[in-house]
């Protein structure tokens, strides 16, 4: 099948590339022509595990293509996908004037029956707009199709190649058939396809991160008890998790979540339901805590060198909003990075796949290492911010050769506090029990 997917973003790349997987002919638009360039170059211009193998090999076969032009990538689609960024407005809303623009392109240059399928993470009711801007020139049927993607970065191309499932979102018979054909290779083990209206398509999604983020904002509130009450917020997940109805995912405390996905889609929620007279109180409490979670190592920082961090050297683990990726929107690194310098400290950092993204943002505000131990030199205390899995089990004699001071501050519950006991570090985590020197 020829699928054109109009958008190069994460969603774009990796959606082309597993769908040329499958042995589909897929062209990807863009008007970045720089990144387009790249892409045909052979250079993915993101960091995705998995991505770059299948990628080289597809592009190698003739069956990934790039180009800058709308009328070349779509020629003979019988799909047209849309992977355009909906970036939330100053109300929170989800900006969809990319969406719109390009499918009032398409309404003047589409000469057969194609699918239009909305990828993108969409409002309630984006179809009919996509609909109506198609429809104004069009002269060809067409349908559009609500297909929200279920994508976690990090294992993107399993999600992909092997979904929990497919959601669809169309009233159309024709529409399914074609839908149909090109999901088959991916749900062969039973997983299903899930059909129902495009406003319902469009809900789930918002529904299923939006519920997701207020799990992990839920345990977050636990740990804050855990800490005040004197608990272990480890113990209370092994046993909340437990319980079937509750299920043992995302229930991981921590510095608060971040990314492309989470913040976006509980803001844009939670403006739709206003503009239908609804407050949906749980998401505006979600959001708000959220906000602080990012900041609960700063007071914790702050005491133990008595409210003065003038020329403290930090060093900091992590700067992505999670391991395996490049990703650094809504980071709490980036939260916490901010604190730090406003209060004088002298920081440096390291992250496997992430500093240079950071770099571009903050410029030579802070200092970068090229290896993680290399942040330690004469360190006045450590701060983990991202659960990389290099992280978790280091070279802690190293640590303490390095350091000058034994004081970690880990915002991800890395380490096990008998052993940060044993070792003789001041360790402060998340929910648990400090280990103070």
């Amino acid at each position: 099948m020829k699928i054109a997917v109009i958008g190069t973003g994460y969603v774009g790349l990796v959606s082309g590339t597993c769908f040329a997987e499958t042995g589909n002919t897929v062209t990807c638009v863009d008007i970045n022509e720089a990144k387009i360039n790249k892409l045909n170059s052979g250079k993915l211009p993101i960091y995705e595990p998995g991505l770059e193998k299948l990628f080289l090999r597809n592009q190698k076969e003739g069956r990934l293509h790039f180009t800058t032009s709308l009328i070349e990538g779509i020629a003979d689609a019988k799909i047209i996908m849309l992977a355009l960024p909906t970036p939330p407005g100053e109300d929170g809303s989800a900006d969809l004037k990319y969406i719109l623009g390009v499918a009032d392109d398409l309404g003047k240059i589409i000469s057969e029956y194609v699918v239009i399928i909305d990828k993108s993470t969409v409002p309630v009711g984006t179809a009919e707009k996509v609909h109506a801007a198609l429809a104004k020139n069009a002269k060809v049927d067409f349908d559009v199709v609500s297909n929200p993607e279920f994508l976690r970065e990090g294992v993107a191309v399993e999600d992909f190649m092997k979904p929990d499932r497919v959601v669809i979102g169309t009233t159309s018979e024709r529409a399914k058939k074609i839908i149909n054909d090109l999901y088959l290779p991916f749900v062969r083990q039973g997983n299903p396809l899930i059909y129902m209206d495009e406003k319902s398509a469009e809900l789930t999604k918002y529904a299923a991160n939006s519920f997701l983020a207020t799990k992990i904002t839920f345990m977050n509130e636990i740990a804050q008890l855990c800490e005040r009450f004197g608990a272990d917020v480890d113990m209370v997940r092994r046993g909340l998790g437990s319980d079937a109805r509750i299920g043992k995912r995302f229930l991981f405390p921590g510095i608060g979540y971040g990314g492309s996905c989470f913040p976006k889609d509980v803001q844009a929620l939670a403006k739709s339901s206003a503009e239908v007279n609804y407050e949906f109180k749980i998401l505006d409490a979600v959001m708000e805590i959220n906000e602080k979670q990012k900041l609960h190592l700063i007071p914790k920082i702050k005491a133990y060198f008595n409210n003065d961090l003038k020329g403290k050297k930090i060093a900091i683990w992590g700067l992505a909003f999670k391991p395996n990726t490049d990703d650094i929107r809504e980071a709490p690194a980036l939260i916490i990075i901010d604190a730090l310098l406003n209060e004088g400290a002298v920081i440096t950092a390291y992250d496997p796949e992430a500093m240079n993204n950071v770099k571009e943002l903050v410029g030579d505000k802070i200092n970068f290492a090229e290896r993680q131990y290399d942040t330690l030199a004469d360190a006045d205390a450590l701060v983990i911010a991202t659960e990389w899995s290099e992280f978790r089990t280091p070279d802690f004699d190293n640590m303490i050769s390095l350091m000058k001071n034994k004081v970690i501050f880990d915002g991800r519950n890395l380490f096990d506090l008998n052993k940060m006991e044993e070792l003789g570090f001041h360790y402060e985590s998340v929910g648990r029990r400090p280990i103070k020197q």
